[in-house]
């Protein structure tokens, strides 16, 4: 993908979670996300970020917290998650145009966190909203190239294994197998333990005994 044609899939995939969030009931709202801590309501506040909080903001507010890039980001979704949930589904519609390019990860940043934080939501949900499959094609080598964020994965979690797309040839990394759908391998290299029930393969318990 090009730099505009990753601009646009990130513009698609946040109005289509925009429809999904619009879908949901109070409780749902409520509920855990697969992110530990964090609710749906966190998650759409989550997605906010890039658009609302400048690298200068985010730089200034992490010094509260000595650098770490984790505790800064919850902090600034939990400072965005007061806002009522219509009024998050609105911005989120308002800004999903937004070409945010962060530091170091460049725009594929944005677009990776749009598919993998839907099914962060949609999973628990028992919800089949998802992104288009070929997204999950153009993330997997991503993943695995070693310049994803720290924050989605490490080199550590992926290191002698590979991952391959369940009927296709192609596969990315080298080591012990690990096959599936696309979405379920994006998940579980992204530290989703509960996508490892999807996945089959001989590298399948290295995969779920590491962080």
């Amino acid at each position: 993908m090009n730099t505009n044609g990753i601009f646009a899939r990130t513009t698609r995939n946040r109005r289509e979670i925009a429809d999904v969030l619009e879908s949901l009931d109070p409780v749902q709202w409520g509920a855990e996300t697969l992110c530990e801590g964090w609710t749906v309501r966190h998650m759409a506040a989550h997605f906010l970020q890039p658009m609302l909080v400048g690298f200068g903001q985010f730089f200034v507010t992490s010094l509260r917290y000595r650098g770490n890039t984790a505790a800064t980001i919850d902090h600034i979704t939990r400072r965005n998650a007061v806002i009522e949930p219509a009024r998050l589904v609105a911005l989120l519609r308002q800004h999903a145009s937004d070409e945010v390019s962060p530091p170091r990860v460049g725009p594929m940043g944005p677009f990776a966190e749009t598919c993998i934080h839907l099914r962060d939501i949609a999973r628990p949900l028992g919800l089949a909203a998802d992104v288009r499959s070929e997204d999950w094609l153009d993330l997997l080598p991503y993943l695995t190239s070693g310049k994803a964020a720290a924050s989605l994965t490490t080199p550590a979690r992926i290191r002698g294994l590979s991952f391959r797309p369940r009927g296709w040839e192609t596969s990315f990394g080298a080591g012990l197998e690990v096959t599936g759908t696309p979405e379920a391998l994006a998940m579980a290299i992204t530290g989703r333990k509960a996508a490892c029930a999807d996945l089959a393969g001989s590298g399948v318990d290295l995969l779920s005994s590491r962080g």
